[in-house]
């Protein structure tokens, strides 16, 4: 196409130079035509104040084009944004509207709109409105909202009042991190209000002010808040029942929940034996009818220490056989991983194997390993004293018929058998797969059956997390700053709205009309799919170029981007961006 178009307008021009640009639009244009579309530009301008000084872009399209290169590249590094800008100049002026010069996305100047994100005043605000617009616009539902937290690690000094600490983390406890709270709307999985906190803290303290964040930009009660066991402290659980909203969450196994759940799963194993148990069914992948869960549910009345203020909440005791088959798996590994611990507890006497003398030692390891396995009683254990005697001569010399001699004991002890009690672990494995939930809702508003079932699709929250840190890429941080730190968080979460709402309503429109995709499967071009993911879309675009033509002063003659095929126009169409978007790029004849 370079050729054709150089030939053509050398035919025009004779023997002008020509300089030929080429620049990689793939999915730029539909990510800033997504944003533009989903309000970003507006909102972000109406919440960060421009200095009266201030010249070149306005801060709502430095985030745009900035995150266009984020979500494209999965590079948040500040560095390097000022060298895509400058090979993209011609695009992103084009798609913007805007003089776009690649000293607006300097280093210092992006970290001037991190400053700005960082702030509550401006962030808070321009969640709240990112949020009712994107309600009005695409008509969401927000009646489950689901509240969870995680950590994001980076290579960083750590301060007394620094955001980064170390923590509980799964992922590199070796690292500092920082925590990212994210309560979410069900079942978009769209980003409804983010905090940013330091990463030693615990999370049972952070729903509440996240709740009351989503409160204000939602202003509805009645709403379900679902979260894991941290979430249902009692003092949040008060909190939510006193605003009128709705909750369900595990209750972890602790204090006056672990003597309880004995009874309960005790009452409720008598009640499988009568057939009592309400029975839950779900449809897997293969589309067939498998058993979700079975339980029942009691009713109790819960206060707050101190407060007069009484509520009815019903504890779900669920039995799970998925989770009774991996408490079951666990178990085996554990007891498999005790005995081999035991047997190398007495090794065969020789060179460099150390002997177990006394018996009290050896009972202390016993009862370390079984601990540490957590296979109390579930092993027996029997051992034997060995003891060799070894004759020597006294003093220095060879010996003889009548030389002194003197006998020397070495004892040890050796396990000589490991035997699993069969009774006790299974006495065990059928209390298995069994955890108890609690909500306030009432029967009519979410049933046993719904509970287990809205609970199972915590996934979607977890979405959001996976694309912070992989699209996005948001581990390691590479800023430094408190301030930075937040405030690209918050910016990397804008990211996950777009490719969240970007991917429901593609899968909106395929449902309505009932229609499939082809080719986004790369390793098989002909499958057709009514569930797209995001980040397949975005792929789809990987082959978009735009190529200039201009004189050597700078005139550009022609304009020409790479056809659009027919899915990348269907998905365009079903996006409500129509190809234009693309087209608008191009001249198509070259001046006469």
């Amino acid at each position: 196409m370079k050729g054709q178009a150089k030939q053509q307008a050398q035919e025009i021009l004779g023997t002008s130079e020509l300089v030929i640009i080429t620049e990689r639009v793939d999915d730029v244009a539909l990510l800033i035509g997504q944003m533009v579309k989903m309000g970003f530009v507006e909102v972000l301008d109406r919440h960060i104040p421009r200095h009266w000084k201030q010249r070149g872009l306005s801060w709502g399209w430095t985030a745009v084009l900035w995150l266009a290169y984020i979500l494209t590249k999965g590079d948040h590094r500040k560095v390097s944004v000022e060298a895509y800008i400058k090979s993209m100049k011609h695009t992103l002026g084009q798609l913007s509207g805007q003089d776009v010069e690649p000293l607006d996305f300097s280093d210092d100047r992006l970290a001037h709109l991190l400053k700005h994100l960082s702030k509550p005043q401006y962030w808070h605000g321009i969640e709240r409105d990112l949020n009712a617009r994107s309600l009005e616009v695409y008509a969401l539902s927000q009646d489950v909202i689901r509240c969870d937290a995680t950590t994001v690690s980076g290579t960083h000094d750590v301060t007394e009042t620094g955001l980064m600490q170390f923590g509980h983390s799964k992922d590199d406890p070796s690292r500092p991190q920082l925590k990212v709270m994210v309560g979410s709307m069900d079942p978009l999985g769209m980003p409804l209000a983010t905090d940013v906190l330091s990463g030693e803290r615990a999370d049972d303290g952070l729903y509440i002010p996240l709740i009351k964040r989503i409160e204000a930009g939602v202003s509805q009660t009645g709403l379900l808040f679902v979260g894991d066991c941290k979430m249902s402290a009692l003092g949040t659980r008060a909190y939510m029942a006193g605003r009128q909203h709705m909750y369900l969450s595990p209750l972890p196994l602790t204090g006056t929940t672990a003597d309880a759940m004995a009874d309960w799963i005790s009452a409720g194993m008598a009640k499988a034996q009568d057939g009592a148990l309400e029975r839950v069914f779900r449809i897997n992948h293969r589309g067939e009818e498998v058993l979700a869960a079975e339980g029942y549910e009691v009713e109790r009345t819960c206060c707050l220490e101190d407060s007069d203020g009484q509520w009815r909440e019903r504890v779900l005791v669920l039995r799970s056989p998925v989770h009774a088959e991996r408490q079951v798996q666990g178990l085996e590994t554990r007891l498999a991983k005790a005995e081999q611990k035991l047997a190398a507890l007495t090794p065969p006497r020789g060179r460099g194997k150390q002997q177990i003398t006394e018996e009290v030692t050896l009972l202390a390891a016993i009862a370390h390993v079984l601990k540490a396995q957590r296979v109390e009683g579930l092993l027996c254990l029997e051992w034997e004293q060995q003891i060799a005697r070894h004759t020597h001569y006294v003093g220095r010399g060879r010996g003889s018929a009548t030389r002194e001699q003197r006998v020397t004991e070495k004892s040890r002890y050796h396990i000589t058998r490991i035997v699993r009690q069969a009774g006790p672990i299974a006495d065990l494995t059928q209390r298995f797969g069994w955890k108890a939930f609690v909500t306030n809702a009432p029967k009519a508003r979410l049933s046993l059956a719904d509970a287990v079932l809205c609970y199972r699709n915590a996934y979607r929250v977890e979405r959001i997390f996976n694309r912070l840190k992989s699209r996005l890429q948001i581990a390691p941080l590479f800023v430094k700053l408190d301030d930075q730190l937040e405030g690209l968080t918050y910016l990397l979460t804008l990211g996950v709205r777009v490719v969240t709402v970007m991917e429901f309503v593609l899968r909106q429109s395929l449902h309505n009309d009932q229609a499939k995709l082809p080719g986004l499967h790369l390793e098989n071009r002909k499958k057709m799919t009514n569930t797209p993911t995001a980040e397949r879309l975005l792929t789809a675009f990987s082959d978009v170029s735009l190529t200039i033509l201009r004189t050597d002063a700078g005139e550009d003659l022609l304009r020409r981007l790479t056809p659009l095929s027919a899915l990348q126009q269907d998905i365009l169409r079903r996006l409500g961006l129509g190809t234009d978007l693309y087209r608008q790029l191009e001249i198509q004849n070259i001046r006469s």
